[in-house]
């Protein structure tokens, strides 16, 4: 019976969760803000990020930790990079990083679908949800291994951060944020 039970136990396949090194080269956080209530959309992105992600699709669940370099920081317009680093916005000297972390994350069916987490920014912490729009994995022919990436979007209010600058100017406070990613799985 012993034997048997063994057995039995060495047929079923192993399943565990996978670990996933996200590539900074492919890995841009980035956002859309109101400027001048209205008037114009500013999108940009943050060019360096690192991360990591613990992924068991058997037991759909799931983690995530990204952090994003402020100072990275890219519209596209170097004066305003300027004033987004400054203390009126970011004040990336005393926050030099903003947060994500990921505690679970909901499936429908195979595919993640959202990230239950919380963002840091600016030394404040609140809840976010990350929904994913797409994921997708597959066998990357330039590393030899497994390669998962995803496309995720969540809204939020900058004042919920301290960020109020222009609010009284009629900028409005909500922020856009889309997270292009992919991460490579870790070997042993």
């Amino acid at each position: 019976m012993l034997i048997s039970a063994l057995a039995a136990t060495l047929a079923l396949p192993a399943f565990a969760a996978e670990t996933y090194t996200l590539l900074p080269s492919h890995t841009y956080p980035s956002f859309e803000t109101d400027h001048w209530g209205g008037m114009s959309v500013w999108r940009g992105k943050f060019t360096k990020s690192s991360g990591t992600v613990v992924l068991d699709r058997q037991a759909k669940t799931g983690t995530l930790e990204v952090t994003v370099e402020t100072a990275s920081v890219d519209v596209g317009h170097t004066a305003m990079n300027g004033v987004l680093k400054s203390a009126r916005i970011l004040d990336t000297e005393k926050y030099p990083t903003a947060v994500y972390r990921g505690s679970s994350m909901r499936f429908d069916g195979e595919r993640p679908v959202e990230v239950i987490g919380e963002l840091t920014l600016n030394g404040v912490t609140k809840p976010l949800n990350l929904q994913i729009e797409t994921f997708k994995c597959m066998e990357s022919k330039l590393y030899k291994r497994e390669v998962c990436g995803v496309n995720a979007f969540a809204n939020f209010n900058r004042a919920d951060y301290g960020i109020t600058v222009n609010l009284d100017l009629g900028f409005k406070p909500e922020i856009k944020l889309a997270i292009q990613a992919e991460g490579l799985i870790k070997v042993d």
